[in-house]
Order: structure tokens, then C-alpha cells, then sequence
């Protein structure tokens, strides 16, 4: 469980650097509401929060629940990210790397949580 946890830890926090560069340059673009760039930085970053935490938790269930909450928050982050596709306010460049990513953590914590429960 350790290993496969740390995994986890690494991506998700690659995954927050990444979304954090991006919000970087969301937030430059005048078209891109601000709202919008912040709701994808505050899920996109609390992924791998959840993460850090279920490495403390106390019961297998708690484990579960941060593992939840972190599927959750990688759902939230794909909406945003699709939504800023879809509507054409940020460059499909810049959204493909972290859509394609936040698919399959999508996948990876899904299965992981049902295992957990």
C-alpha cells in the first residue's frame, strides 16, 4: 500500500505543479475569467493535499475518505479543464497534457478507492 501510495503522491504533486503553471498563464489572458482560473488551481492543487494526508490517517476508512475526496477534487479539476476547452478561453495546447493527466488519475484513484473500501 505504501508504495503504490507514494506513486500516487508524486503524480498528484506533478500534477499541482502543472496546474499551477497553468493558472499562471490562465490568469494573463483577459478572456479567462478569474473565478474560473482559481476554482482549477484550489481542486487542481487539493488532489495531491488529500493525498499527503491519507499517508496519516488513522483507519483504513479514513483512508478511504481522503482517497474519495481526492477523486472528487480530480473530477472538479477535468470540469474546469473541459470547460475552459469547450468554450474556447484558453488555448487547447495548454489543456491537452493536463486533460489527458487528470483522466487517468481519475482511473488510478477510482480503482484505488474501491479497493480501500
Amino acid at each position: 500500500m505504501t508504495a503504490g501510495l507514494e506513486t500516487f503522491q508524486e503524480r498528484s504533486f506533478r500534477f499541482a505543479c502543472d496546474v499551477v503553471q497553468l493558472y499562471r498563464q490562465l490568469i494573463r489572458q483577459p478572456d479567462v475569467p478569474h473565478a474560473m482560473a482559481r476554482q482549477l488551481l484550489r481542486s487542481g492543487t487539493s488532489i495531491g493535499a488529500n493525498l499527503e494526508e491519507a499517508v496519516a490517517a488513522q483507519s483504513r476508512r479514513d483512508i478511504a475518505n481522503r482517497f474519495a475526496i481526492a477523486l472528487r477534487e480530480t473530477r472538479e479539476t477535468r470540469y474546469w479543464l473541459r470547460l475552459l476547452a469547450a468554450t474556447g478561453l484558453a488555448r487547447a495546447d495548454l489543456l491537452t497534457a493536463p486533460l489527458q493527466e487528470s483522466k487517468e488519475l481519475t482511473a488510478i484513484l477510482t480503482t484505488a478507492h474501491r479497493k480501500l473500501l
